[in-house]
């Protein structure tokens, strides 16, 4: 019989910990939560200090049955939930289902799941903090509030199946106005003039600056007539040379908006998935030999601190591996301003176990999301990098065009890894050959180009959490939930990895507006989540934030319950019959687009993708069309629309004209510096475009 029971959220989280702390400890999972707020009713007694009424979760009666029989037979039981608000009340709720007092020493907290680590957190145990506790509890229960008194409304006035919530709305509504800034924009025209300049047989690219050295913007294609016929030949004359020392510095270790960020950016991964994948790391892999171990400290976290002892050890990683010239110097972490505690930053629990040495015990998307960590990581630990910087003006007969160039002078971190963005632009050594004042260099190729100014790009995943971060809302726990929810609701679509606002968002976000503004206000959202960490550090009594929070909200209630008026969602109809039941198809939103369905549901549950065709003949068959198509990854790929009668398939795009050497059929082959028309058959190309 073991002495001590420890009890943990997860089976595979137990796994790794019971071998970590000998035969007098037995470790077994809750599951999660075991107690919450009913489903069925809001759980909340308004008139009793908004006291919640706990029940047990449908399915946890046998856990905790199993946990309450070992926890009789154990001369002590820890409490060794996740390191958080979220952590805290399991704990509490466990404590309180298995009559343990929280008062006393049961619970034991720890970052990472090493031998050391849980060694160390043993021997600290303390009470539950029923600050953190309150944190949780006021958030549940303000979002139980607005999630439980607001839907029912929307139930009502619009359709089933509708939610709002705090964070929720919040995030829809910074879709939403990005939308109206878009449709809203007017573009403004502009021109550039770019030219090629050799010197010898070196050449490279200047960009038109200004007249008499002063900068110029050309507005319009008279603005470019304007310089062009100033210049006289195609002699220039190098007047200015400016060469810069500059430094880049590496990026900070992950936090969990950052983390999810850059696994948008360069996994393709969404942040709920991303948050899958890094807790199966956290929680343990089986390394063979080493036995089941944590690879990354705690993933839900907003700090960038990092341990003495993970410094130490990636300082003699990279002094081995690199040398001296590339230790970083040490400097103090910058604590976010809403950072709830005193977690670390997102590493892996020890560099030494560098990616290469995990793949045979890592799937394909673990190995790429460890990789990631393990690389930011270690370059965060690294030496600046030192760019040569190099600026030219080159002029004729007072028209100045303007060559920037760069060289890696010493890589540093960008040895190791380079932060991604928005944009997929790499930014690369752009050469410029050794030039002086006075030196003669010649024009070749000069095009002057028309452009318009862009709208503000809809948000990815990534911008969004980032904002969100910016501006205060949310906490590492909610940004992946939260995303998720929205296009569940079918309040957003995703296309070409940008959210798209839906009709039924627009509505939903209107009747918001306007019958509860606070909840949809970015600043009141915000200093709610203030408030919350106030709790946190026991500075304010949860309480008192619901109760000065819900006085002016169930007014509000009353008001739409009675003034809101019912919005009727029109079918729009796709143009076909059903095939099965000759009724006529509609368009519906899911969470991944519109697609078409029966209008007669829930009788036929008839649905059919939405193809969009691009005006090509099946090379196959030529009988049906070539269609645009998603994989279930989401991967874009061209197909016959008689399939399955015809299994033509293409992941480049077919194009309208066959091969003039052999007739075969030609596609669009997309390269990194854009898009080049390529035979199937034979070894016919075409020049690249941009």
């Amino acid at each position: 019989m073991s002495d001590y029971l420890v009890i943990v959220e997860s089976p595979a989280k137990a796994k790794t910990i019971e071998k970590y702390l000998g035969k007098k400890f037995k470790v077994k999972a809750s599951m999660g939560h075991v107690r919450d707020l009913p489903k069925s009713q809001i759980g909340v007694d308004v008139t009793q200090n908004f006291a919640p009424k706990y029940i047990t979760i449908r399915g946890k009666g046998d856990v905790l049955k199993e946990l309450k029989s070992a926890a009789k037979k154990a001369k002590k039981v820890y409490l060794a939930a996740d390191p958080d608000r979220e952590g805290e009340a399991i704990a509490w709720h466990l404590a309180h289902s298995l009559d343990l007092d929280v008062h006393s020493d049961c619970r034991v907290v720890f970052n990472e799941i090493t031998k050391d680590a849980i060694k160390e957190s043993f021997k600290h145990p303390r009470a539950i903090n029923m600050d953190l506790v309150d944190a949780q509890q006021a958030r549940r229960i303000l979002d139980r509030l607005v999630g439980y008194k607001i839907s029912p409304i929307l139930w009502k006035k619009v359709k089933k199946g509708l939610s709002a919530g705090r964070v929720q709305s919040v995030a829809l509504r910074l879709i939403i106005d990005r939308e109206k800034e878009i449709h809203a924009f007017i573009p403004e025209e502009y021109w550039t003039i770019e030219s090629q300049f050799f010197k010898g047989k070196d050449q490279f690219e200047g960009s038109f600056y200004g007249i008499d050295g002063k900068k110029r913007e050309l507005k319009t294609e008279e603005d470019v007539k304007e310089v062009t016929s100033r210049i006289k030949g195609n002699s220039f004359n190098v007047t200015n040379v400016t060469k810069k020392e500059r430094k880049r510095n590496p990026a900070v270790p992950f936090t969990t908006s950052t983390l999810q960020q850059e696994a948008a950016r360069k996994l393709n991964f969404r942040a709920k998935k991303t948050m899958m994948i890094a807790q199966q790391l956290y929680e343990g892999i089986d390394l063979g030999k080493e036995g089941t171990v944590g690879l990354i400290t705690y993933m839900r976290t907003d700090s960038t601190r990092i341990s003495e002892t993970a410094q130490t050890e990636a300082a003699g990683y990279i002094e081995q591996q690199y040398g001296q010239d590339y230790l970083g110097v040490k400097k103090a972490a910058k604590k976010n301003s809403n950072s709830q505690d005193a977690h670390e930053a997102i590493r892996p629990t020890s560099t030494l176990r560098d990616p290469s040495s995990m793949k045979e015990y890592l799937s394909r998307d673990q190995l790429r999301l460890y990789k990631l960590i393990w690389e930011r990581f270690l370059a965060s630990q690294m030496a600046s990098a030192v760019l040569d910087t190099m600026s030219v003006d080159l002029d004729n007969n007072g028209v100045v065009f303007r060559a920037t160039g760069s060289k890696v002078k010493f890589p540093g971190f960008m040895k190791v890894y380079v932060e991604g963005n928005d944009d997929q632009v790499e930014e690369k050594d752009r050469y410029l050959p050794e030039l002086a004042a006075g030196d003669e260099v010649f024009s070749k190729d000069t095009e002057p180009a028309q452009h318009f100014t862009q709208p503000p790009p809809r948000y990815t995943e990534a911008r969004l959490v980032k904002t969100l971060e910016e501006q205060g809302i949310g906490r590492p726990s909610t940004y992946a939930p939260t995303l998720d929810t929205i296009q569940k609701r079918g309040y957003v679509s995703l296309d070409n990895k940008r959210f798209i606002p839906t009709e039924l968002g627009e509505i939903v976000l209107e009747l918001i507006m306007e019958f509860f503004p606070e909840i949809i206000d970015v600043e009141f959202t915000a200093r709610m989540e203030n408030s919350l960490d106030e709790v946190e550090d026991g500075h304010i009594q949860w309480v008192k934030i619901i109760d000065d929070f819900y006085k002016d909200f169930e007014k509000r209630i009353i008001i739409a319950e009675t003034e809101m008026e019912e919005v009727e969602i029109k079918p729009e109809y796709a143009g076909v019959d059903c095939e099965e039941c000759g009724n006529p198809m509609v368009i519906k939103m899911g969470r991944y687009g519109k697609f078409m369905a029966c209008s007669n549901f829930p009788d036929c549950r008839n649905t059919k993708p939405i193809v969009k065709e691009i005006g090509v003949p099946c090379p196959k068959c030529d009988k049906g069309n070539v269609v645009e198509r998603k994989s279930k990854k989401k991967r874009l790929f061209y197909g016959c629309d008689r399939y399955p009668e015809c299994d033509f398939l293409s992941w480049d795009k077919p194009i309208a004209r066959n091969c003039p050497r052999c007739e075969a059929m030609l596609v669009e082959k997309k390269l990194k510096k854009g898009v080049q028309v390529q035979c199937t058959a034979c070894d016919y190309k075409e020049e690249q475009q941009k």
